[in-house]
């Protein structure tokens, strides 16, 4: 089952310690603005209120911001004194420049919610960047809406066949509905083969996604094509609220064709529904859960000469990144705030050792022979000192890297359930070994453990599809097995840059928060309770008696 990640609303409030005091007669009357920056500019978000006379400042005005976690999401707190003669004016009138500047700092968003508090507090700094007295402390908190979740199980009857030899695949999409009426693609269900009277696993529905139990949903039934052209079996427009009274009447509702012009015979039952509070992603994260970052670089022959302008590892003198360093960058920005120790494992393949044969899985340390390395400053100075001390070779295979990750995920699997592994690939080419890959995947799929594939240059990457289950169908191994889940997500960057809406990187991660919780939802693992240090009471004991 596949639903993309709801995006959790926080709400951010603010305290400060020790603030300067600007006043000759009385202590400092501080407010403090919130702004994102967002490609290099600053967007205020929200005020607090103005406190008199406080160098200890608790506002109690929060500020609401959408969380993504697949992109890096900056944070600029600036603090003012307000003049005595605009303690009139409402806040959001004042003309900050008539202020006095009490000092100001930054943060991502991402630094905050993995604390184990939620709190983070930072020392402010003036205009230029040097230290200045006080310190301020940021709290986030997860609205309530972000746990309430519907479970659903669907079942169909007398779908009307799209097959001519065989009967159809079908699987259900369920979308919201704009309000100009366009469709929005929320969750789908898994395809059942060869079945008119198909029965799938329940899927959840969280409260952001549906917003409220009266927004008009649709629902729709495809015949699955692996081309991915499915064919519509039939489509009704429903809610939240209506789909419970269907479960409860155990009533079926009709399917309708294209644009509802026609009933059709088949019809869409609910075997279950419940609702639920459950845990999200930032439950887990913020208790200690962490995300470790792994990279595999792709050093065949394919790819060019590194040292002409064409080869796709070619590194310009001017800065300018290629599209390795391009993904390299920004996926590690993005994961290293969940990885605490920020020492991420990196390896290349398809290439002939100095001394030795080909590899497909060596270490990108040369200098230590350490598969891990500090920070993403690490892995780009890694990677740029591998090139010339290699020889680019082939073929593309992906299983050896594949599984050295699952061996590192396995292992910690063994001592303990708090880390989840996410491993890049970055590659220009068709993998030699699919059927190897495909077997390695599926045996993944049970570990704690997503793989990113990002294509670069100009091949033709429809093999790499068959790799992401996205078209709704999931891996099977040459045993027979089927994956558990699906663990894969291809992006081909020329696409994505071609499309301009979302960034490469945040193609990449948009499913990573899904596959997370569904692994540590189908184990049972629950994010850790949090500890509370033991504080003085707020007011005295009433006294004996």
């Amino acid at each position: 089952t596949v639903c993309a990640a709801s995006t959790p609303l926080s709400r951010l409030s603010f305290s400060a310690s020790k603030l300067r005091d600007m006043d000759a007669l009385s202590k400092s009357d501080p407010m403090l603005v919130v702004y994102t920056k967002m490609d290099g500019r600053l967007e205020e978000i929200g005020r607090t209120e103005v406190i008199l006379n406080s160098l200890e400042p608790l506002w109690i005005t929060k500020t609401m911001i959408n969380y993504q976690f697949e992109i890096v999401q900056p944070l600029v707190f600036r603090i003012y004194d307000i003049d005595t003669k605009y303690h009139n004016t409402p806040v959001k009138m004042l003309n900050l420049a008539q202020q006095d500047f009490l000092g100001e700092a930054f943060c991502n968003l991402s630094e905050i919610v993995t604390k184990f508090n939620h709190s983070l507090s930072l020392n402010l700094r003036n205009g230029s960047g040097h230290a200045l007295q006080g310190t301020m402390t940021v709290h986030a908190e997860e609205t309530a809406s972000s746990r309430m979740a519907v479970e659903m199980t669907f079942h169909c009857l007398n779908l009307d066949n799209k097959d001519t030899f065989s009967k159809s695949d079908p699987f259900l999409r369920v979308s919201r509905l704009s309000e100009s009426a366009v469709a929005i693609p929320i969750c789908k269900t898994e395809v059942i083969n060869n079945n008119l009277n198909p029965v799938w696993r329940p899927i959840t529905l969280t409260s952001q996604q549906y917003s409220s139990r009266d927004d008009p949903l649709l629902v729709e039934c495809f015949d699955f094509d692996a081309s991915g052209n499915h064919e519509l079996m039939g489509a009704l427009q429903t809610t939240i609220a209506q789909l419970e009274n269907l479960y409860k009447s155990k009533a079926g509702a009709n399917f309708y064709s294209k644009k509802g012009q026609k009933k059709l015979k088949g019809q869409l039952f609910l075997d279950t529904f419940q609702e639920k509070v459950q845990h999200t992603f930032l439950d887990y994260i913020s208790s200690g859960f962490e995300l470790n970052f792994m990279v595999a670089v792709d050093f065949t022959a394919s790819n060019g000469d590194p040292r002409t302008p064409q080869s796709l590892h070619y590194i310009d003198p001017s800065g300018r990144l290629n599209s390795y360093q391009q993904a390299i960058l920004g996926v590690s920005e993005v994961l290293q705030f969940y990885d605490k120790d920020r020492r991420f494992p990196a390896w290349g393949f398809g290439a002939k050792m100095p001394q030795g044969p080909v590899s497909h899985c060596f270490n990108l340390n040369a200098i230590t022979n350490d598969c891990e390395v500090v920070g993403f400053e690490g892995i780009m100075s890694a990677y740029s000192s591998t090139l010339y001390s290699v020889s680019l070779s082939g073929p593309t295979l992906f299983g050896p890297v594949i599984n050295k990750a699952a061996e590192i995920a396995s292992h910690s699997a063994q001592y303990g359930n708090n880390r989840y592994f996410v491993l890049l690939i970055i590659t220009d080419g068709v993998i030699t070994d699919e059927q190897e890959t495909k077997d390695s995947i599926v045996r993944a799929s049970d570990l704690p453990l997503s793989i990113l594939i990002v294509g670069v240059g100009n091949a033709d990457f429809t093999q790499m599809r068959t790799l992401d289950a996205d078209l709704g169908k999931r891996l099977q191994s040459s045993t027979g097995r089927v994956a558990t889940r699906d663990i894969v997500q291809f992006v081909p960057m020329r696409e994505v840059q071609a499309g301009g809406q979302v960034t490469v990187v945040q193609s990449l991660l948009e499913e990573l928060p899904g596959q997370f919780l569904e692994y540590m939802r189908t184990r049972g693992i629950k994010p850790q309770p949090p500890q509370h240090a033991s504080a003085p009471p707020a007011y005295p004991p009433p006294p004996q008696l």
